[in-house]
């Protein structure tokens, strides 16, 4: 199951990608994050672990995939029979805007089941996300 929305942001891609990756203080712009607690040091990298707690779904620990900087990264939970992998990608537009794309995508043998489960609840997270995100770096409250 894979979903997905994008907001276009009045900010430039250097800009959302500094709010993107300061993790910890998701919570400050989105309600769909309770807390962020990064479980090592240094910048957000390939390799990094951060346990993200939200309401309504258990808090899991989420590992960094990909990273390409000021761009996108990726990271993802595995647990038995599934994986839950969230894409953030900053793509630069022509006027000097960002346009945000967020993604998640549930697989595995049981991906279908945690879909179902967590379908509905996903999407309107990531719709909080992406406007918590557009406002916090156009430095609207």
């Amino acid at each position: 199951m894979e979903l997905r929305t994008s907001v276009d942001v009045a900010a430039s891609p250097h800009r959302v990608w500094e709010v993107l990756v300061d993790v910890e203080r998701w919570p400050e712009w989105t309600a769909s994050v309770r807390s962020v607690r990064r479980l090592d040091d240094g910048p957000l990298a390939v390799g990094s672990r951060v346990a993200v707690s939200q309401p309504r779904i258990p808090t899991g620990t989420y590992t960094v995939t990909a990273l390409e900087p000021d761009s996108a990264f990726r990271w993802e939970q595995r647990q038995p029979g599934s994986t839950v992998q969230a894409h953030h990608v900053c793509e630069p537009l022509s006027d000097g805007t960002t346009r945000v794309e967020l993604r998640v995508v549930m697989s595995g043998p049981l991906g279908g089941v945690v879909g179902r489960l967590y379908g509905r609840l996903t999407e309107r997270y990531l719709a909080m996300e992406a406007a918590g995100l557009k406002a916090r770096a156009e430095g609207r409250r």
